[in-house]
């Protein structure tokens, strides 16, 4: 079993978390979490690819044991933030300078994909291939039952249209993502519903995670960015996808089939955190993708 390291780096005067195990100087595989989650959704990959690949896990600021200084639209104080994807973006990129990395795989779900679309579209060159673990590039993608009270919000924010999303902090709703959609629900340890529900309800943790959904709105017109790059670019891509997703739907990940070429799309009968009941069949798919892609 690989030794899985439990690392703080301090970036741009923020403590950064970050799991790492692997050979030094073996190809580095980088792990993007999303909402509301936190490098701990890795956990059980991690020890699985770490005989052959160096793997870095992150959490982001505001997320996990990372630090979450308070929202600010624009700070005024050093101890506030203003939380876009913009700036977890640079935040990550500073982390991985700090570790001197400068080419790796990208393993991105959910929010992973904003902040990964951003680097691969800063450091074009610095991305080795893509996993894209229900990590959306296609308006195609969203669910609209999910994104409707989001879009609702993007488009005027006020105390209704914010109610609206708040309704996603919520146990309730964090039990849901992690359920449905799961043939068997009984393979999802309850822990990790209660681990991100504990997170997001810190003080002021909930102006965190409102600011990053109004943020979301800024992720779509970088689509077609991002699919001239992968059409230009050529990069291997992975699209390993939870086909009952009620968030991110199978057409997010059909749609990566469209530009980049020979891109694998792997459909499996589960949910938005595929790690937690097809953790098994998620490693096969991406050992074999990054043994043809990184020899």
């Amino acid at each position: 079993m690989a030794t899985v390291h439990h690392r703080y780096a301090t970036v741009r005067g923020r403590q950064l978390f970050y799991r790492e195990a692997g050979p030094a100087g073996a190809p580095v595989v980088v792990l993007l979490h999303g909402f509301p989650a936190s490098s701990f959704m890795f956990r059980d990959l991690i020890p699985l690819l770490a005989g052959r690949y160096h793997m870095i896990a992150p959490d982001h600021l505001g997320f996990g044991l990372s630090d979450a200084p308070p929202a600010s639209p624009s700070p005024s104080t050093a101890s506030e933030f203003s939380y876009t994807f913009d700036a977890l973006a640079g935040l990550t990129a500073d982390l991985l300078g700090q570790l001197g990395i400068t080419r790796y795989a990208m393993y991105v779900q959910d929010y992973g994909a904003p902040v990964g679309w951003r680097l691969a579209l800063a450091d074009p060159d610095a991305i080795t291939a893509i996993i894209t673990q229900n990590g959306n590039g296609y308006e195609a993608g969203f669910v609209e039952d999910f994104w409707k009270p989001v879009r609702e919000f993007w488009r005027d924010r006020t105390p209704q249209t914010e109610a609206g999303v708040r309704q996603a902090l919520t146990l309730d709703a964090i039990r849901w993502q992690y359920l449905h959609g799961v043939p068997d629900e009984t393979l999802v340890s309850p822990d990790t519903w209660q681990h991100d529900h504990a997170q997001v309800s810190r003080p002021g943790n909930d102006l965190v995670q409102l600011a990053l959904f109004a943020d979301y709105a800024t992720n779509l017109p970088l689509y077609p960015k991002l699919h001239a790059w992968l059409r230009d670019s050529g990069v291997p891509v992975l699209a390993v996808w939870g086909r009952n997703d009620p968030i991110f739907g199978p057409d997010g990940a059909l749609g990566f089939a469209a530009d980049a070429p020979g891109a694998e799309i792997c459909l499996l009968d589960g949910g938005h955190f595929l790690l937690e009941s097809h953790l098994d069949a998620v490693a096969d798919h991406i050992r074999m993708f990054l043994e043809k892609t990184l020899p």
